[in-house]
């Protein structure tokens, strides 16, 4: 992803705590949750295997499905389509 910002991402990074110790960041975004923008303000929907993502402190359950509220995802997701 050579579109990625450091600078933001770093920002990003530097207000928030990560159970999975930002391996996203880490492997170069090689290794990135899959989910999709559903046009919620705040959220994308997350697409991994439910067990795995209630592991994910911020996940969270949504009708039948799990939407995800990680500020890098996020911003993967929104700013870069990714």
């Amino acid at each position: 992803m050579e579109q990625v910002n450091s600078k933001e991402i770093r920002q990003i990074i530097a207000q928030m705590e990560c159970t999975k110790d930002f391996s996203c960041y880490k492997s170069g975004f090689k290794k990135v949750c899959k989910a999709k923008d559903g046009g919620l303000e705040g959220y994308i929907w997350c697409l991994e295997n439910p067990v795995t993502a209630r592991g994910c402190d911020y996940s969270l359950s949504f009708g039948e499905g799990m939407l995800c509220k990680c500020p890098v995802r996020l911003y993967l997701a929104k700013k870069l389509g990714a």
